[in-house]
């Protein structure tokens, strides 16, 4: 493997700290919107950010994500009716009753409309087996770890392009593997949901967890 001189402009203290506070204040503003709107998001923009999240760390750097983008009426008509079969097993006798009264004021249920309202879905899948460049095919490291990873990075600078997301994850979801023809080896690990979100479009009114709370130092 080669290996070529790493370059980072440094930043100085008070720019460090600033730069810090503006991704903060940026990143405190990304809610999870479940009303989109179906304005198109123009070309290139989730291309580029699918892009940065092929960036993020991952074990051996075997990246082990597929991003597979869904644009089409019809599929997307598919991924609503089979998602939307899972959803109403999983309200009606697969949950346990403390989750249900958890998500009961969040207003979610079985039916999932967004999945065909919003121009794009993108379906990550977490591949536990790699093709190396010569050929071979060998298990991937960290997977799951990695691709979360990767998953962060991705809604991250779809919401840096002003964008909304929404995480879907029906369980169980190999029904997307048949849909986008994906092999066997590759697991979804969460649907998200892209777009703009609609006009009116109204969120929950939620605390995040204090600095104190989420952390100790040592």
């Amino acid at each position: 493997m080669k290996f070529v001189p790493f370059s980072r402009n440094p930043l100085t203290e008070k720019e460090a700290l600033a730069a810090s506070e503006e991704f903060y204040e940026l990143m405190r503003s990304r809610r999870t919107v479940r009303d989109f709107s179906p304005d198109p998001i123009p070309e290139g923009v989730v291309e580029n950010a699918i892009l940065t999240a092929g960036t993020a760390p991952n074990g051996a750097n075997l990246q082990p994500w597929h991003f597979a983008i869904v644009k089409s009426a019809e599929v997307k008509r598919q991924i609503r009716e089979a998602a939307e079969e899972e959803e109403r097993e999983f309200y009606q006798s697969r949950a346990p009753q403390a989750w249900l009264d958890d998500l009961a004021p969040l207003g979610t249920n079985a039916e999932k409309p967004f999945l065909e309202v919003a121009p794009v879905l993108i379906v990550i899948f977490q591949k536990n087996k790699s093709l190396r460049a010569d050929g071979r095919e060998d298990k991937a490291y960290y997977p799951k770890e990695s691709v979360g990873i990767a998953t962060g990075m991705l809604i991250t600078a779809l919401h840096q392009a002003g964008l909304a997301t929404l995480t879907h994850t029906p369980s169980p979801m190999a029904f997307l593997n048949q849909i986008l023809e994906r092999p066997s080896t590759e697991k979804p690990f969460v649907l998200l949901v892209v777009g703009y979100p609609a006009e009116g479009c109204q969120v929950p009114q939620i605390e995040k967890l204090p600095f104190a709370e989420i952390t100790s130092l040592h």
